[in-house]
């Protein structure tokens, strides 16, 4: 049914990288969870109003704000596929995980409004109905959303939505809350007391822990986080296979949405090379990063000495002494000026939640550097990151020379 859907509606829908074809999967999931959504609504809340029963209602209302949510959903993928412009140079893009955001607020907020209906229906239980057309919702609801799940996690594996996967953690949550109803509501008839209440407390409280972590993963994109581990990885086997690159560090991603990438690096190469030479190594890394991973990257330049036999053995002395403090320690930029007095500069990047802070740090490593080389001036830049950069490379071109 879902491939039936996309390729009936969706014209190229192969070509998941285009920008349009990726807003018509957006309005398609979007129209489809409206229409689904409101006929679970009217169903549900028809039986829960005839028979009296606030478990039903509730789901029924939980329904409605689906639809609301779908509504969100695709002003979300339109709004996002917007060009860029003065305002926003970067693109709209970011506006879809906005609306993965709204949605979640949305959960929480309707958890929080049926936990007070089914307090009130636990102090002053009413007694409610129960024949063979409540069963028949409640286990036609169920099949609809789990279909809608595995509907919704299809569309948004396609195109890489964190909304659309949001929406199919939404839908998988329905299922749970409303087989927890219609149990409850088998048991009660058998056994002969009215659970209404509590079960649609259970339910309250299982829409709230849900609205809670999708708040949580939706708002994670929109403060920053780290890039995937994959495309990192890319990046670097990429700037491995190339023989003039010494070393690189600060290699940083940032999402302005998705497919939105932007990349910023450091090259350390050697400092003979020609500004023309080092200048067309790096256009041409920056011109395949664009086309193998749609990345804008922008590379930063810094030379470094390499046959000089001192300065690498000095190097060498420094980093076997970092080690010495821990093996995650590592440094880059490294540069001497052999005058009276040697300047010693480079920069020691250490993990994030080192043991030792910043400032003891540089104590620790300015007074090991003064037993190395005295008399000596250091220069020192302490820099965090969980991705260390490649020694291998340097260490090699240090043997060769």
């Amino acid at each position: 049914m879902t491939n039936f859907i996309i390729r009936l509606f969706i014209r190229d829908y192969k070509d998941t990288e285009n920008p349009t074809v990726r807003t018509a999967y957006g309005k398609v999931a979007g129209l489809v969870g409206i229409v689904t959504n409101l006929l679970l609504t009217a169903a549900k809340m028809l039986v829960g109003i005839l028979f009296n029963s606030i478990a039903i209602t509730a789901d029924a209302i939980n329904n409605l704000t689906d639809s609301a949510s779908s509504v969100v959903t695709m002003v979300g993928f339109k709004l996002a596929s917007k060009p860029a412009d003065e305002e926003h140079p970067y693109g709209h893009a970011r506006i879809e995980y906005i609306a993965g955001l709204i949605v979640s607020i949305i959960i929480l907020v309707l958890g929080v409004e049926l936990g007070r209906s089914s307090l009130d229906k636990i102090i002053s239980p009413e007694e409610t109905g129960f024949n063979f057309v409540v069963l028949g919702v409640l286990i036609g609801s169920i099949l609809v959303k789990l279909w809608q799940c595995l509907f919704y996690r299809k569309m948004g594996k396609s195109i890489h939505s964190t909304t659309l996967k949001a929406t199919a953690t939404d839908s998988l949550n329905d299922v749970v809350a409303t087989s927890v109803v219609l149990i409850g509501t088998v048991i009660s008839y058998f056994i002969g007391f009215n659970l209404d209440g509590y079960l649609g407390m259970a339910v309250a409280i299982f829409i709230i822990i849900s609205g809670i972590q999708l708040v949580r993963e939706t708002s994670s994109p929109l403060m920053g986080q780290a890039p995937s581990q994959a495309l990192v990885e890319q990046l670097r086997k990429l700037f491995d296979g190339c023989d003039q690159i010494i070393g690189y560090h600060d290699l940083q991603l940032h999402d302005y949405g998705e497919q939105m990438y932007f990349a910023t690096v450091h090259f350390e190469m050697d400092n003979t090379m020609t500004l023309e030479e080092s200048h067309g190594i790096i256009d041409r890394l920056e011109r395949q990063v664009k086309e193998q991973y749609n990345v804008e990257l922008v590379a930063h330049l810094d030379p470094v000495t390499v046959g000089d036999a001192r300065t690498n053995q000095l190097q060498s002395d420094i980093l076997s002494f970092l080690h010495t403090i821990s093996p995650l320690l590592s440094i880059h930029d490294f540069q001497v000026e052999w005058e009276t007095p040697t300047v010693i500069s480079f920069d020691l990047l250490a993990p994030y939640r080192f043991h030792l802070e910043d400032e003891a740090l540089e104590d620790v490593v300015t007074k090991g550097v003064h037993h190395l080389c005295p008399g000596s001036t250091l220069r020192l830049v302490i820099d965090h990151g969980d991705h260390l950069p490649d020694g291998e490379k340097l260490e090699e071109e240090q043997d060769r020379s």
